[in-house]
């Protein structure tokens, strides 16, 4: 995975929109306007921050050397994954969408109905 590949998978989610709110070195994917999944422009090694169950969260830390705390977020909630080719890229597809989906199911519920008319 690289950082085209991830954002064309982002952007082909229902909803998604791609931002530059802190700046133009941080590209941020929404959907219905809440963050989920940013990414560094500027870094040398690609990586990328995804919402994640807590439990999970610390299961894919134990697991994989290059899932983290979710850099500058909540760390409870939030990895940072690094992509270095050590992580099968259908699990990091996967990790994104579960990230898209935790915040879909956090929206309002008017929101989500909106969503769906999208999909």
């Amino acid at each position: 995975m690289n950082l085209e590949t991830l954002r064309e998978y982002c952007l082909k989610l229902p909803g998604v929109t791609e931002e530059l709110p802190f700046g133009p070195d941080t590209l941020v994917f929404k959907v219905m306007g809440k963050v989920f999944l940013l990414t560094p422009l500027d870094s040398l090694q690609h990586q990328f921050n995804a919402k994640c169950d807590p439990e999970k969260a610390e299961e894919l830390r134990e697991k994989y050397s290059d899932v983290k705390p979710g850099y500058h977020m909540n760390k409870k909630h939030w990895n940072t994954v690094y992509v270095t080719g050590s992580i099968p890229s259908d699990e990091l597809f996967s990790w994104v969408r579960d990230s898209y989906d935790l915040v879909v199911a956090s929206l309002p519920k008017k929101t989500q109905e909106e969503l769906k008319k999208i999909v």
